[in-house]
């Protein structure tokens, strides 16, 4: 660990885990682009830009080896990264509205269509603001970092209030689809019946908003107990927690959503067709 009284971090930060994710980063973010380019899907666009927060937050990271009294870079990396998360949830919240038409199940869901995206993507965004407030009063200077951190933990918990009521949103439309089937919903289980791990339907798109609302849970509790211990807490000045509880966690939101692309089935959501059809080869 580097010491020294202006040093920011707590550590030197390390340049060869850094290098890692942009390079992890990079890939997944570079195909989400493609992806994107391919079916026209706006709505993906806030977790493309998400992957260029943590591509840029890691290139500071390693700049700031050896540099860990810098301001500008610490505030870089500390917003970028912690603002990465909240709009994977956009594009995450406006799957979920835009799967619930495809299928023809607007009375199934919990809540109504017309107000899922909007209700949802309120909450993220003003979880956001708070976090890049909480961000930048942090990255103002020592004595403003009690005061930023209980800003950011403000936003974390909103984030969590309002995923956690997602996830309860989605398994209730899951429960009541799979009880009671629209002719849409069947059909698409029916055409893609023996594919194996190759199949791509509603319930793949589905699985994989599971997979990433668990992981953006997980990566925010870890957020809060670390805000919660303040900076001198063994989290905050312990990297490794970093990397495997948001970076890695992270990353494996990115290569769940590239595999299991909801354009596939949603196509650009404009309408009930699918207009992407590439599936990733392994």
């Amino acid at each position: 660990m580097a010491s020294g009284e202006h040093n920011i971090y707590g550590y030197n930060p390390s340049i060869p885990a850094a290098v890692i994710f942009i390079i992890l980063f990079g890939a997944s973010t570079a195909y989400h682009a493609y992806q994107i380019y391919k079916s026209r899907c706006m709505y993906f666009i806030p977790f493309l830009i998400g992957g260029i927060f943590q591509i840029i937050g890691y290139i500071c990271r390693a700049a700031s080896h050896d540099n860990y009294y810098g301001i500008p870079l610490y505030a870089i990396q500390t917003l970028l990264i912690l603002l990465a998360p909240p709009l994977y949830a956009a594009s995450v919240y406006m799957v979920l509205g835009r799967t619930v038409t495809y299928l023809q199940a607007e009375t199934q869901s919990l809540v109504p269509v017309r107000w899922m995206t909007k209700i949802f993507v309120s909450g993220d965004v003003f979880s956001f603001l708070l976090q890049c407030a909480g961000g930048g009063l942090m990255s103002a200077g020592a004595s403003m970092h009690q005061t930023g951190s209980n800003v950011t933990i403000g936003g974390l918990v909103i984030q969590l209030l309002f995923f956690g009521f997602f996830v309860i949103v989605t398994t209730v439309f899951h429960f009541r689809i799979s009880r009671h089937p629209t002719s849409k919903s069947q059909n698409d289980l029916i055409l893609t019946q023996g594919q194996g791990w190759k199949q791509r339907n509603w319930f793949t798109v589905i699985l994989a908003l599971y997979t990433v609302s668990i992981l953006i849970l997980i990566r925010s509790v870890y957020r809060l107990v670390e805000y919660s211990q303040g900076y001198s807490g063994y989290i905050m000045t312990h990297e490794a927690f970093m990397y495997i509880f948001d970076g890695l966690l992270m990353w494996i939101a990115m290569v769940v959503m590239n595999v299991y692309h909801p354009a596939e089935i949603l196509g650009d959501g404009k309408d009930r067709q699918s207009g992407y059809t590439e599936t990733i080869q392994l």
